[in-house]
């Protein structure tokens, strides 16, 4: 998710990404308001998250305890530009080779597929970003501060649902107490 703010107002778009080395790519409709505040030099901010689950108080083990929630994710903070119609289309090469990489063996799809006056014409819809990084932080809670007997119910707890997410954060929560 891209965040920016103008006008006093805070704008965010999902959108896909590409992070390589100090650089983050993406793209958004010229006419999304976030695509006008990041142009008009808004500072940008993309939040990436990963796994998460919530968590019962039950499972602590503890009295007096409330519900929470467990989560992994990163921030990465920066000036953006935008990006010129040559490197915006190089930006959407990138996406899809990057993306239908990961469905192999499907053949992948490439522009090559679509008429070339529909590429322009979407190339004309969008707008595209580079964002140098000046601030990447990676965001985990997994134990509330708890004692690791706590943890150790919760991370169980978790391991038996049926939720793939929540046994991620169960088997992070296992590494996370095996390290301490």
């Amino acid at each position: 998710m891209i965040f920016a703010a103008a006008n006093d107002l805070p704008h965010a778009a999902h959108a896909p990404v590409l992070l390589a080395g100090d650089t983050l790519r993406f793209h958004l409709s010229v006419a999304n308001p976030l695509a006008h505040a990041i142009t008009a030099g808004a500072r940008t901010l993309a939040v990436v998250s990963g796994e998460d689950a919530y968590v019962s108080p039950d499972w602590y083990g503890l009295e007096d305890q409330v519900p929470t929630w467990n989560y992994v994710s990163v921030e990465i903070e920066g000036p953006t530009r935008v990006l010129d119609r040559d490197d915006t289309a190089l930006l959407l090469d990138d996406l899809s080779a990057r993306y239908e990489a990961g469905l192999a063996p499907k053949p992948p799809w490439t522009r090559a597929k679509l008429d070339p006056a529909r590429w322009e014409a979407l190339l004309r819809g969008i707008v595209g970003f580079e964002m140098a990084v000046e601030r990447l932080e990676g965001t985990t809670k997994l134990g509330q501060n708890k004692p690791a007997a706590a943890m150790a119910g919760v991370a169980e707890a978790l391991a038996g649902l049926d939720d793939e997410g929540a046994r991620r954060i169960a088997a992070r929560m296992v590494r996370l107490l095996g390290e301490g």
